[in-house]
């Protein structure tokens, strides 16, 4: 099964996030999504420089009205997190779009061309556009998705493998906004302990040294087994003159790896939750499925 090339795709210079809710006929919108994979392929063919890739991904709330025979295992809604004074919401949305280039225009261009093509079937609920920061850095000024697995590992942990869902995977979406202001009033030294790793130079502290409200402390977890849970993270800051954070992405052929990360965030061990969510906010979450093109394509008939 051949994945849609913005699972696994190499990181972009900016980003365009489009989340939708359906408005009309589900069998008709399955039918314009199987138009889909050939829609990224044409504006790749039209902008070959641009590096462009596409993704759409069907919502837990969403997928049974436009995919009733059949459905991804493991598949449902976001799972909020509520403790410490702190919450991630589940804010269901249909259909997410994810359109990335080193060109602005050419997303432009490609939205537009999914508005069209979707139209009548489905609203915008949300618009919104990522960029790349420095060299990879979240706006805290750390370098963001370190631990991201690389070369063909990100298909290892983002795909699923065998069955009618092979291809496909697992998608996690939160928009979090930081208070930047709050954050920039910190020590350099405050800021690194609540991260687990220095600023300038990305260097991890050792284990021994991590405090157990660090965020890497919170989400470098491991299975039952030993092994590490791993996720592809696709994420990118967003920002306007008003609010900016961290457009939050996880790929991957689980969704409990994602699960398990987040409410150890929450709740960790005992008092020991995420200190980073002093500092930043999780305003929408939403739990998709990607499938392959041919799923789309089959679906589509």
């Amino acid at each position: 099964m051949k994945a849609q090339a913005g699972i696994c795709a190499e990181p972009n210079l900016h980003a365009l996030y489009l989340m939708f809710n359906r408005t009309g006929d589900g069998a008709e919108l399955a039918a314009r999504l199987a138009k889909l994979p050939v829609l990224w392929d044409a504006v790749s063919a039209d902008f070959p420089d641009a590096g462009f890739s596409g993704l759409v991904a069907v919502g837990a709330e969403g997928w049974d009205a436009i995919y009733p025979a059949v459905r991804p295992p493991q598949f449902r809604g976001f799972m909020a997190q509520s403790a410490n004074g702190q919450e991630a919401p589940n804010t269901p949305f249909d259909l997410f779009v994810q359109l990335r280039a080193d060109r602005v225009d050419v997303l432009h261009h490609a939205g537009h061309r999914v508005m069209a093509l979707l139209a009548g079937l489905v609203e915008l609920a949300e618009e919104v556009r990522g960029f790349r920061n420095l060299d990879y850095r979240d706006l805290t000024g750390f370098v963001d998705g370190t631990e991201n697995p690389q070369d063909a590992h990100r298909a290892e942990v983002a795909l699923l493998e065998g069955g009618e869902f092979a291809g496909g995977s697992y998608i996690h979406v939160q928009r979090w906004v930081h208070a930047l202001t709050d954050w920039q009033k910190l020590a350099t030294k405050e800021q690194e302990d609540i991260i687990g790793r220095t600023k300038v130079d990305n260097i991890e502290y050792e284990s021994a040294d991590k405090p157990l409200t660090s965020h890497i402390k919170r989400v470098n977890l491991k299975t039952p087994k030993g092994e590490s849970m791993e996720i592809l993270r696709q994420s990118m800051p967003w920002g306007t003159m008003t609010e900016q954070g961290l457009y939050f992405i996880s790929c991957c052929r689980t969704p409990q790896h994602f699960n398990a990360m987040l409410a150890s965030m929450y709740k960790g061990e005992g008092s020991h939750y995420d200190h980073l969510l002093r500092f930043t906010k999780a305003v929408t979450g939403v739990a998709l499925f990607a499938p392959s093109q041919d799923f789309l394509l089959s679906q589509g008939k």
